[in-house]
């Protein structure tokens, strides 16, 4: 059984089941929508074409465009200047939520404070090492 929720474009209350995030109405007026975009990059001299040509061309908007490429329905590999914003800083990528530079630093912080940890559980275990006296009497 679904949710009764407002569908973020238009408003309206509509059943929500977990398969669409908007209303039937609105997910009827995406579908022709990206028949609009999926026509357009067909094309052979509108497969390079950017995000934002795409918005100029055909007035769908860029959110939409990040979402059906997100969500693979506009794949990268055929249309390769498509993408969706990092969800870092911003920049597009097709793959994942982060780009590859936020990745690569996010894995060179992880490696660091790996080693950092690494290095603290050493001086601890130093530290609680015994020590043996050789206690001579006069």
């Amino acid at each position: 059984m679904g949710e009764l929720k407002n569908c973020p474009t238009c408003g309206e209350f509509f059943n929500y089941t977990g398969i669409r995030e908007v209303c039937n109405n609105c997910a009827m007026n995406e579908e022709k929508q990206y028949e609009v975009v999926y026509r357009f990059l067909r094309k052979r001299e509108n497969r390079a074409a950017t995000v934002e040509r795409i918005v100029e061309a055909t007035g769908v908007e860029e959110a939409l465009l990040h979402k059906w490429v997100r969500k693979n329905r506009l794949q990268p590999a055929m249309f390769p200047n498509l993408g969706y914003p990092c969800d870092n800083c911003g920049k597009l990528t097709n793959q994942g939520k982060l780009c590859k530079s936020c990745t690569e630093e996010l894995k060179s912080g992880l490696r660091q404070f790996d080693a950092a940890k690494e290095f603290r559980e050493r001086v601890a275990n130093q530290d609680s090492g015994t020590y043996h006296m050789d206690s001579k009497k006069k």
